[in-house]
């Protein structure tokens, strides 16, 4: 199926995943007009429980993300990965989050969600806060496309939580949920292969 005339349908089809982006300035407002189209998601209990941290000094930006490429390294090494691509990746890795124009990371905070007695009802109760934060995200993706800008979404923050909390002195209750790089996109990704509805839907 192929989106027709309507604007949505053509920002819900042309978004893509993009990784390089020009030197040029995001306009005045940028930031905060992405945010506020996240914060328009459904969450759990309307607790919207979505934090937003952007890395804005350079300096601390290059810290964190050398941290979390070190640790990356050693674990690659530990798994037996090849050191040329342990090499490429981790260059990879550094490149894209230190360059990238804006730097996002959404967080989680079970704040103000329900509080269970049993452990698999706190279990879904987590679990309702990060489909909650999985929207606004999705939110801010589709809003960056509708602005003409590329962003990719990239969940290395989630294998590193502390870390990451320690170097950039978050709260102790946000858990980091992804790194989201924007940008004027440098390249139009073609539209990655999706599976038929024959595939993916299942009527009872």
């Amino acid at each position: 199926m192929e989106p027709d005339g309507d604007a949505f349908w053509r920002v819900l089809w042309g978004r893509r995943s993009v990784r390089f982006y020009t030197d040029a300035p995001l306009p005045a407002g940028t930031l905060e007009r992405l945010v506020e189209a996240a914060c328009r998601a459904p969450s759990a209990h309307n607790a919207q429980p979505w934090r937003f941290v952007v890395l804005q000094d350079p300096k601390r930006r290059r810290r964190l993300v050398r941290a979390m490429a070190r640790r990356w390294e050693r674990e690659m090494r530990e798994r037996g990965v090849d050191e040329r691509v342990i090499r490429v990746e981790v260059r990879f890795s550094i490149q894209r989050f230190t360059t990238a124009p804006l730097l996002l990371m959404p967080c989680l905070t079970m704040e103000e969600m329900d509080r269970y007695p049993r452990r698999h009802q706190q279990r879904a109760e987590h679990t309702m806060a990060v489909q909650s934060v999985a929207a606004a995200i999705q939110n801010l993706l589709l809003a960056a496309h509708a602005m003409g800008l590329g962003a990719c979404w990239c969940c290395a923050p989630l294998f590193c939580p502390g870390l990451v909390r320690r170097i950039l002195r978050l709260p102790q209750d946000w858990e980091p949920q992804a790194f989201i790089t924007l940008g004027w996109p440098r390249h139009d990704p073609p539209p990655p292969p999706r599976k038929s509805l024959s595939q993916v839907l299942w009527v009872v």
